[in-house]
């Protein structure tokens, strides 16, 4: 089975303690404003609108300190296989899903 880039970057990344070699690139206030409404909106259907958990666990910086942010950021992308939660590698750049999950540590904005 053949491990996909972004993948092996974010593992190389974990092992390396750090977000060693990955993109941190900000997107644009406009992207942020889309980026923001699309986790209002899609990933609150799930995790709750105030992202304090629903069918999905909560997205709070208080339940998500424990994990690290390269595997918060592969389940967005590759989303979890044989639960409900899909891929959002369609309409989500790497560096974005690494922006959201930057956010989602921080408390996400309102």
């Amino acid at each position: 089975m053949s491990t996909r880039p972004a993948l092996r970057r974010l593992l190389a990344a974990f092992c390396l303690g750090g977000l060693a070699g990955i993109s941190l690139a900000q997107p644009s206030p406009a992207r942020q404003q889309e980026l923001i409404h699309l986790v209002r909106q899609d990933c609150g259907s799930c995790h709750g609108m105030t992202l304090q958990g629903g069918l999905g666990p909560a997205l709070l910086p208080s339940t998500l300190a424990d994990k690290p942010a390269e595997s918060l950021v592969a389940t967005i992308v590759y989303g979890r296989p044989g639960t409900a939660m899909p891929p959002w590698q369609r309409f989500l750049a790497e560096d974005e899903a690494q922006w959201i999950v930057g956010r989602l540590l921080e408390g996400f904005p309102k």
